[in-house]
C-alpha cells in the first residue's frame, strides 16, 4: 500500500480544448513530458485500464481525447455508444493512470491532437505506422508514437456480444 505521499491527489480532470491547450503550454514550459491517446472507451474493461496505465508509463502525463458520442454513433453505429460522454469521462477521471480528458467530436483526433502536439502519442497494439491515419500528420509535428499491446479478446464490442447472447 502506498504511504500517503506517493497517493494522487486530485482525479483526472475534463477540460475543453482551449483551456487543456493552455494546461499543455504550461506544461512543456517545465519540461513535463505529455503522451496522449484517443478511444471511444464506452464500456470500460480490464483491456482499457492496462493499456491506459501503458500509455501513462511513456510520460509524466496522460491526455485522452474521448470521442463524443455524435463521434461514436458515426464510428460505432447507432445503437452505440452504451454510456453517454459525460460518463464515459467520469469514469475515466477516475482512473490514476488518467490526467486529463478531452471529447472532441470528429471521428479522427487528428485536428485535436495537432493544436495539443503531445510528446508521444500511443495507440493499440492493432495498429501501425502504416495503419495509423494519425501517423503522418503526429509524425510531421515530432511527434513520437509508441504502440503498446491489447489483452487478447478484451473488447467492448465483444462485451456487447457476450450480453446479447446471454438474453
Amino acid at each position: 500500500m502506498p504511504g500517503k505521499s506517493e497517493r494522487r491527489i486530485f482525479m483526472g480532470q475534463l477540460l475543453n480544448q482551449e483551456v487543456l491547450i493552455e494546461v499543455i503550454k504550461n506544461l512543456q514550459n517545465n519540461n513535463i513530458k505529455i503522451a496522449a491517446t484517443n478511444g471511444c472507451f464506452d464500456i470500460l474493461h480490464i483491456g482499457h485500464v492496462e493499456y491506459l496505465k501503458s500509455a501513462k508509463a511513456f510520460a509524466d502525463v496522460l491526455i485522452v481525447g474521448l470521442n463524443s458520442d455524435k463521434s461514436v454513433k458515426m464510428l460505432k453505429g447507432e445503437t452505440r455508444p452504451i454510456n453517454s460522454q459525460n460518463d464515459r469521462a467520469g469514469v475515466l477521471c477516475a482512473l490514476n493512470s488518467v490526467d486529463y480528458v478531452v471529447i472532441f467530436d470528429e471521428q479522427s483526433p487528428i485536428e485535436l491532437f495537432k493544436k495539443i502536439k503531445p510528446d508521444i502519442y500511443v495507440k493499440g497494439g492493432d495498429y501501425t505506422i502504416d495503419t495509423l491515419p494519425e501517423a503522418k500528420p503526429l509524425l510531421n509535428l515530432g511527434v513520437d508514437i509508441r504502440f503498446v499491446d491489447f489483452i487478447k479478446g478484451k473488447s467492448t464490442s465483444n462485451i456487447i456480444e457476450k450480453t446479447k447472447n446471454n438474453h
